[in-house]
This record gives structure tokens, C-alpha cells and sequence, in this order.
């Protein structure tokens, strides 16, 4: 199958909650644009995410992170493919203008997921 890896830097601007927090729509919204391009590699159209199977938020993310979020279609149909994703923690700022490499990085959210394509004509 196919595999697909975005890296993000979390800006202080999406901060939400105390402790530099970051909600877990962050996370769902990096899925959506690694999805996106999965959906381009495979089938050459943006696709539409269809739903979520499972989500689990396993530790923080913090404003001042790296993710690297990564995307692995399991399963294609016809026109459904089935993606597993990940967002882990790889950098995370120690304070001021500090940070440092995870190693190993730090597993934030995991998800399984559904997007469609276009029926192929």
C-alpha cells in the first residue's frame, strides 16, 4: 500500500488551553491534509474524508511541537480507501526559544479513518 508523512511545526497561536495545550482537533485537521494527499497519489483527486473508525489521544500536544503525522492506506475499494494514521511528537520546546529532539518521539494521537474518491470512469 501507500504511506504518506507531513511534519508540522505547532505554532504558540494554536494554544488553547493552560500549559500551552493544543486540542485534539489539531491533530484531526493534520490527518485531513495527509489524507489529501494520499487520496492525489492514489487516484489523482483531492477525495472526501467520510468518517473515523477510531480515535485515541494517547499523550498532549503542545504549542512549540514538531508532529510528524503519518498516513498508510490498509484497505482500497472501489472507491473507499481505509487509512490508518498517527501523529507523534518529534521536537517539543523546553522553553523560551529552547527545544529539543524526541527520541524516541512521543505517540499523541492514533486514528483510523475512511476516505472516498470519485468512481473512475
Amino acid at each position: 500500500m501507500i504511506t504518506v508523512t507531513h511534519r508540522r511545526y505547532v505554532p504558540y497561536a494554536h494554544a488553547h488551553y493552560a500549559g500551552n495545550l493544543v486540542d485534539g482537533a489539531y491533530a484531526l485537521g493534520l490527518f485531513g491534509d495527509v489524507a489529501t494527499e494520499v487520496c492525489i497519489r492514489l487516484d489523482g483527486d483531492e477525495g472526501l474524508f467520510a468518517s473515523y473508525s477510531d480515535v485515541q489521544f494517547r499523550a498532549p500536544v503542545q504549542a512549540g511541537d514538531v508532529l510528524e503525522v503519518t498516513a498508510t492506506v490498509t484497505r482500497m475499494g472501489t472507491r473507499s480507501r481505509t487509512v490508518d494514521f498517527t501523529a507523534q511528537v518529534v521536537c517539543r520546546g523546553t522553553g523560551g526559544s529552547a527545544a529539543q529532539v524526541l527520541d524516541p518521539p512521543v505517540v499523541a494521537v492514533t486514528a483510523t479513518g475512511t476516505v472516498v474518491v470519485p468512481a473512475q470512469p
